[in-house]
Parts: structure tokens; sequence; C-alpha cells
């Protein structure tokens, strides 16, 4: 006997499946690809070009959305960024480490991040770019694999051992410059030499020409829910006592921690 969906079952798995499309059509766009047609849209989510365009057409007027009439282009809309600017501001964490990280830009001139543990990479979550034309750059969003870099791995390296070892097991190594870590054997290294020294520091293993100095930033629960990093072309390096800025981060990470506690 077959059993039917009711109208408001099918209402609800509906809804869903629009949802999901909409959210999957908006992460389409990068930093790399602002604008994108509806041609390319579809080739990138796989969407239907009918569903598509009734996607597109509610979006743009919802203003999530915006697009150019000449170029028949579309880009993200406004709306997104009135809503990311109440994230900053409601979001207790970013509450507590902006106004520090706004300290560290003036002291190092260098572009100052924070990120996150998310599905299984890294994600920054705030960025405040270097002050100098030549820059290390990262973006509010980009994603790395948790064994290339300083964010990454100091985050990988605070986690439970259970989580390192489910890890291990389920990474494929894929080299992003010629010195990125390619074995588990090289991570359990270099995590155990960052929990010994309470940092990390990397040079050119995301980005060739570029260094990076981070620590870990703990929760009231004393665990590691976020790092805070200061990259910045291998080329300046020179320009700082690396000790003492290692000292700086974990002075400003200090200080986010207690606004978080206070």
């Amino acid at each position: 006997m077959v059993k039917l969906m009711s109208e408001d079952n099918f209402q609800k798995n509906y809804s869903m499946s629009t949802v999901h499309k909409a959210i999957q059509l908006m992460r389409a766009f990068t930093r790399d690809e602002k604008k994108l047609s509806l041609t390319e849209l579809h080739k990138k989510t796989g969407i239907g070009k009918s569903s598509l365009q009734r996607l597109l057409s509610t979006l743009v007027h919802e203003r999530f959305l915006m697009k150019d009439e000449e170029t028949k282009q579309y880009s993200l809309g406004m709306e997104l960024f009135f809503m990311g600017s109440l994230v900053e501001k409601n979001d207790a964490f970013l509450s507590a480490a902006v106004p520090v990280m706004k300290n560290l830009s003036q002291l190092t001139k260098e572009n100052v991040s924070i990120s996150v543990i998310e599905q299984n990479e890294r994600r920054c979550i705030y960025n405040i770019p270097s002050q100098h034309e030549l820059s290390a750059l990262t973006y509010i969003g980009k994603t790395s694999p948790l064994y290339a870099g300083a964010s990454a791995k100091t985050l990988l390296a605070f986690q439970s051992d259970e989580f390192i070892g489910n890890y291990l097991e389920q990474v494929e190594f894929k080299p992003i410059t010629d010195i990125t870590v390619n074995s588990p054997e090289a991570l359990m290294k270099d995590i155990t030499e960052i929990r010994q020294q309470g940092y990390a520091i990397s040079h050119g293993e995301r980005i060739k020409g570029a260094m990076s100095v981070c620590v870990p930033i703990h929760n009231r629960f004393m665990e590691v829910t976020a790092v805070l990093t200061v990259t910045l072309p291998s080329v300046r390096a020179d320009e700082f006592d690396i000790p003492n800025l290692t000292q700086d981060l974990l002075n400003a990470a200090a200080a986010i921690e207690e606004n978080i506690n206070s």
C-alpha cells in the first residue's frame, strides 16, 4: 500500500529544499567570483534553470542578490552586508575580540585575523587587513585544511586526542605549497611542538612568501575555540623581533579571554 505524503509534509519538505538551494546559490559566490551569470550559477550549483530563475528573482527582490541588467550577471546584495554588520555587533565573542584585534593591528601594522574550526577546516571569521601595500592576504570566510599553516595547526593541536585521531584517519594530505605538511607523522610532530610551546609559527605552508604567528584563545571552560594570528610577507619578518611579536599575540589573546569572561 502506497502511503501518500500529507500536504503539510509536502509543503515542509518543499520549503526546506528551496531554502537549501537558496543557501547553495549564495555560497556559489566567492572572493574570486563576485559576479556570476545564470549559466555559471547553473554549472556551479547544479540547480535546474527554471528553479534557478525563480530563486534568483526572489533573492533579487529581497535584496540578497543584485542583478546587473546590462551584463545579466548576479552578485551578493546589500541585505547580506547589513546582516553581516549585525553579527559583529551582536556576537559576544567578536564584541570581546575586535577591539583587541584593532589594537594589535595598530601595533603591528600587519594582517590580524581570528579563525575557528568549521566542518574539519579552519575558517577565518574576522580579519583586519595589513596597513602595507605588500601584504599576505586573507579574508573573512577563507577556509584551509587543518594541516596547513599556523592558524589551522594551532586550532587542531588544542583539540582532544580523539578529535585529532579521527581527523588523521579521514584527512587526505594535498600540498598547497612545496613545504605543506604531507603526512600524519609530520603533522603530529608539529602538534606536539605547538602544545608544548603554546603557539605556532609557519613559513610558506599555505601562502608562498608569507609567515604567520598564531596563539590559541580559550573560552571560560579553558577550551580552545578560536585562534588569533598575525600574518605578514616573509620579506618583512626581519623588521620584527619574533619572540616579542609572539608575546604581543599572547597578551592580546589573554585580553580577549578576559573580555569574554567579564
